[in-house]
């Protein structure tokens, strides 16, 4: 017997058997491709930073007449997980393409099909210690045109929850069943014969069902740890300097942000003509504070600054003593779209005391270099692990 909607169908109708046949197809097919979506929640270590995925696997359907069928699927996503007990494990919106066949398209074109669409759930579950937490992932399959024959790609999203992972040790997410309700439709936007219809799909064996494996530690790492290029200028000396180094960020107990410079050199020319060559040797002096700032923060550096060896016209100009005489103070800023996970610019201004311990020369170099306007421009990039 032909069910009821293929009953109601107005002009030719297929016979039973054929009938039958081509919504097994159909079923297998778009099923294939809504179930590819939950596999966004791919194995990866656990980093603070975003990490990007695009993804291959394989989904098969058991169907009486047309056997078992294979289909690769691209999934491609982002997520955050968390480097410790405490943290949020969140997971950006999932994108699936899947190459549907020529032999479900024509499938589908016997029965009038020109577009299909449809939802989806995926049952999941997160294992967190000795917490169990069953998640459900909404999935929405985007109205994708249907060709008379050849492949075609349906396109589908689905939105992950956030969970949060109060427990240290070993944290797993396995995949789990999914149930799908698709919808083929005619040119005119009306049902096929098909009408809607809910199926089944499950991972192909021998591919692994735990997404995410991680072994979270007991304290919650709230450092987060960079590369750091950039330059520093002198205003009144007319000079730049690149400066290197690291920085580090953290948050918990109290807001630190602790620049460390590598040794950095500056071209300068001494009264306007003489040319010149300063070694600059940034330090921390005292505790590095500072707070949060909108998306990112201000860092209070307080530095001193040595200046181990000046020339002029190649010659020595100071001795290796020569220094700031205090220390300076810079607020560093982070700029528009810096986050901790993914770094960004930081900039600030500060002012050079009178130096000292410099030699014969101490006065007329401290005149050159000391005074207001004085930059630092840097870029921190996250480190990994």
């Amino acid at each position: 017997m032909l069910p009821a909607p293929v009953a109601m169908r107005r002009g030719p109708v297929p016979s039973p058997g054929k009938a039958i046949r081509v919504m097994r197809m159909l079923r297998f097919s778009l099923a294939v491709t809504v179930a590819g979506l939950v596999v966004g929640f791919i194995a990866a270590p656990a980093a603070a930073a975003p990490v990007a995925v695009d993804k291959k696997l394989t989904f098969g359907c058991p169907f009486p007449l047309i056997g078992k069928q294979e289909m690769a699927v691209e999934i491609k996503t982002s997520f955050d997980v968390p480097a410790a007990a405490g943290g949020t494990l969140t997971t950006a919106p999932v994108e699936v393409t899947v190459t549907v066949p020529d032999k479900a398209t024509r499938g589908l074109a016997l029965v009038g099909a020109a577009s299909v669409e449809g939802t989806a759930s995926a049952n999941v579950s997160l294992v967190n210690g000795p917490l169990k937490l069953p998640l459900t992932l909404p999935l929405t399959v985007a109205k994708t045109t249907v060709p008379a024959s050849g492949t075609f790609s349906p396109h589908a999203t689905g939105t992950v929850p956030p969970a949060q992972l109060p427990n240290p040790g070993r944290t797993t997410l396995t995949v789990g069943d999914f149930s799908t309700r698709l919808t083929p439709k005619k040119a005119d936007g009306g049902f096929t014969g098909l009408g809607s219809f809910t199926s089944d799909c499950t991972l192909d064996p021998g591919q692994d069902p735990v997404l995410l494996d991680v072994d979270l530690s007991g304290a919650r790492d709230d450092t987060h740890r960079y590369d750091v290029r950039g330059e520093t200028a002198l205003k009144a000396l007319g000079a730049t300097a690149p400066l290197t180094g690291s920085f580090t960020l953290g948050t918990d107990p109290a807001f630190t942000a602790s620049p460390v410079f590598d040794r950095a050199s500056a071209d300068f020319r001494l009264f306007g003509f003489l040319p010149g060559t300063a070694a600059l040797q940034f330090t921390a002096d005292g505790p590095q504070t500072g707070e949060p700032a909108g998306d990112g923060f201000v860092a209070h550096s307080r530095l001193a600054l040595a200046i181990p060896q000046v020339t002029v016209l190649g010659l020595p100009a100071a001795d290796a003593s020569c220094r700031t005489s205090s220390s300076l103070s810079a607020d560093l800023r982070t700029g528009n779209g810096f986050s901790t996970a993914a770094g960004g610019s930081v900039a600030g201004s500060y002012v050079l005391p009178p130096l000292t311990g410099c030699g014969a020369f101490t006065d007329p170099l401290s005149s050159q270099v000391a005074g207001p306007g004085n930059t630092m421009t840097l870029n921190l990039t996250p480190v990994a692990g």
